[in-house]
């Protein structure tokens, strides 16, 4: 660790861009060990560039997305011929423009924009031919351990960590933990602990329905509200009380309860049903 640290130690890191840089050799190891020498890989927020100077000796070709104009100074003495650095926001780049292949992705995003990068990603549910998915088969994530449980939760977890950011993730992947990751794998060490996640990207959403803006919506409306019970927040969000009343009895599922205890199947279920009564 001690040469990555000591690099780490001279570089300027910004607190408002969130940068944490990995230091932990270990660590680093485990993430190359998800790369190929047939992967294209597009890594997002390379920052002083010690995953990158591995990654461009492992895969085929490394296509880096940086927005620090210091980090993309520090990027400067990789010069291989399979690395790119693109000097942009990834906000703002479009995967098709950098090549028509599918790419592995490997990121270590701030807390403040790990829902924001992962809805440009995968798209929203009702965005059935997102180009940016369509170009990935897999994201290898590092992020806070607190939202690495929110990525893998589900009707089971604990309420406050299955939400919509649990469901985003999980409409067209699957995720799971690889490993959790001690704070003090990085410099500067954050607060908390961090964890890497794998998401596999799937051909077919998890479930089909008649329309899945409707299908969105439902779901929104149930998390939107959290204090409410499932009748009172479907009602609150605009939805016919007559028809959520009977849409719940149909489905024989307690008005009390609340939308965290919903599988993403069930909610497949209570948007065909709701649509039906709302039509």
């Amino acid at each position: 660790m001690s040469d990555y640290f000591l690099r780490a130690k001279l570089f300027k890191t910004k607190k408002r861009l969130g940068q944490n840089f990995l230091v932990d050799d270990s660590v680093i190891e485990r993430i190359l060990e998800e790369v190929s020498i047939d992967d294209t890989i597009l890594e997002i927020g390379p920052g002083a560039g010690f995953v990158t100077e591995n990654l461009v000796k492992k895969a085929k070709k490394v296509y880096a997305v940086e927005i620090d104009e210091d980090a993309i100074k520090a990027l400067q003495h990789i010069r291989m011929q399979n690395f790119h650095l693109i000097h942009n926001d990834i906000l703002k780049t479009q995967l098709k423009d950098l090549e028509d292949t599918k790419f592995k992705v490997i990121a270590n995003i701030p807390y403040y924009i790990t829902s924001p990068i992962l809805a440009h990603l995968l798209g929203e549910i009702d965005d059935l031919n997102n180009e940016n998915r369509n170009h990935i088969s897999e994201i290898i994530l590092m992020v806070q351990w607190e939202v690495a449980q929110r990525l893998i939760a589900d009707e089971n977890s604990p309420s406050k960590q299955y939400g919509l950011l649990s469901i985003l993730t999980q409409f067209n992947a699957d995720v799971e933990l690889i490993q959790k990751v001690g704070r003090r794998s990085f410099y500067p060490a954050p607060k908390v602990d961090s964890a890497l996640v794998r998401i596999t990207i799937n051909k077919d959403p998890k479930v089909k329905v008649s329309d899945y803006t409707f299908l969105r919506r439902v779901i929104k409306a149930c998390f939107a509200t959290r204090r409410k019970n499932l009748k009172n927040s479907l009602i609150n969000a605009g939805f016919n009380k007559e028809s959520v009343s009977e849409t719940l009895l149909k489905l024989n599922l307690n008005e009390n309860i609340r939308g965290e205890t919903l599988s993403i199947d069930e909610f497949a279920q209570l948007s065909e049903e709701l649509k039906k009564n709302n039509a």
